[in-house]
């Protein structure tokens, strides 16, 4: 017996065959597939015995991560309408557009009080001559004058001298009557478009307005239209509630003088505005003493900071929304604690039949991963059903961002892991002889 023992020894002692070799890792490979197979199909089918033993404890348990990753995918939908809203109201006011005035300097001493280098019209054309892509341009030049409002009331009123472009610059609105055209303007028509307030304190009414006349220091004027501006502009604009609108050719009979308090230049694209504005300042600048200085004002900035206040209120209220995904997380490491405090036994009769230390805590933190990532895609089509609901049956066209699908997704996930590893790393830390024993 004690030969046969030596023999067998020799034998497994001796170097094996290049063929036996690859014979018994094959062998080891087949029997290690199964083992593996068998164990991931094994956690999907106890998790899936697990949650059908108590479909009410799963439902309730995801319920918190629907809620959590719809509330993401809802507040990036308000945060991206909202920040639309925004851009599309300051939009308005003419974010094309290249404000250029004259801001003094280049006098001194005694020269300072009799000094003016201001802009005319021909630095309007010396613009428009020698930069093509100029949409439309238009000077403005601003006086006050008495008018009478009827029954002895005489008010201060804004009046403007600007070109028939002036319209589409400030994107003015016109619901009654028509803005003067350039015809109008080569005629020296004596016309006024005159504002909403204007016309209702002056006549009582829009419609009661169009065809009115009226007199600015003693000339009359005829209301050929009413106009408002698009968006309220909170009185940062040179348009007041009460001010009229006429040619600039007809208004340098009152200032009986070629100069222009701004220049308005509308480029084809926002993205163009930057640097035609500073080569509208360079144009101007040429043209005029060294020392005087011109400034150019854009809305891009305006726009460009609107548009991240938009995207910091957005990640706040995402991060805010998050606080519920975490809720759901707690409700979720809770009920997987539950689980396994019930499942003592079960557990203690795995690892009697081999079951690893791994292999238990696969099987729990799967569970809870699952619950998550179910409760997350529920909770993404709930998210995604609202905006898309609106859409489909009213005229709004709420935006949709397929980053918040990844995001609430990717957080469920996470909150799955990071909240179910507590009560896997419990169950797979239970000792077997005392698992068995529990009752």
């Amino acid at each position: 017996m004690e030969e046969t023992v030596e023999k067998m020894e020799r034998v497994a002692d001796q170097p094996m065959k290049p063929a036996d070799d690859a014979r018994h890792r094959a062998l080891e490979r087949m029997l290690t597939r199964p083992r593996r197979t068998m164990v991931l199909s094994e956690i999907l089918k106890l998790a899936m015995d697990s949650f059908n033993a108590s479909k009410l404890r799963f439902a309730l348990t995801a319920l918190g991560m629907v809620i959590g990753t719809a509330s993401v995918i809802l507040v990036v939908t308000i945060g991206l309408t909202g920040k639309e809203f925004i851009l599309t109201e300051i939009q308005k006011i003419g974010t094309n557009s290249v404000e250029l005035e004259y801001a003094g300097g280049g006098a001194m001493g005694s020269q300072r009080e009799s000094y003016d280098d201001s802009l005319t019209r021909e630095d309007e054309k010396a613009v428009l001559a020698q930069m093509p892509n100029v949409m439309y341009s238009s000077p403005v030049t601003e006086m006050h004058a008495r008018i009478s409002f009827g029954g002895g009331v005489v008010k201060d009123t804004l009046v403007l001298g600007v070109s028939p472009q002036y319209e589409d610059i400030r994107n003015l609105l016109v619901p009654v009557g028509r803005f003067f055209d350039d015809e109008d303007d080569t005629a020296h028509l004596k016309c006024a478009v005159v504002s909403e307030i204007f016309a209702h304190d002056r006549f009582g009414s829009s419609d009661a307005a169009v065809g009115q006349n009226f007199e600015i220091s003693g000339i009359p004027f005829t209301i050929i239209g009413i106009f408002r501006e698009s968006v309220d502009d909170m009185g940062q604009s040179e348009i007041q509630d009460r001010t009229i609108l006429i040619p600039y050719s007809v208004a340098r009979y009152f200032t009986g003088s070629e100069d222009v308090k701004q220049i308005y230049f509308s480029m084809r694209s926002m993205d163009e505005v930057p640097e035609a504005s500073n080569e509208i300042r360079r144009i101007v600048s040429s043209r005029h003493r060294p020392n005087s200085v011109y400034q150019t004002q854009t809305l891009k900035e305006v726009l460009t900071m609107a548009a991240k206040i938009a995207n910091a209120l957005t990640a706040v209220l995402v991060l805010v929304a998050a606080v519920t995904l975490a809720v759901g997380g707690v409700g979720i490491m809770n009920i997987m604690l539950a689980n396994v405090r019930s499942r003592i036994r079960e557990i203690g009769i795995r690892k009697a039949m081999g079951a690893t230390y791994r292999e238990i805590k696969l099987q729990f933190l799967a569970e809870a991963v699952i619950i998550s990532l179910t409760g997350g895609i529920v909770g993404t089509l709930v998210g995604l059903s609202v905006p898309l609901s609106i859409r489909f049956f009213t005229n709004y066209n709420l935006p949709v961002s397929g980053w918040s699908v990844v995001i609430a997704l990717a957080s469920a996930t996470l909150v799955g892991v990071v909240f179910g590893t507590i009560p896997a790393t419990r169950a797979a830390q239970l000792d077997p002889v005392e698992s068995l024993k529990y009752e």
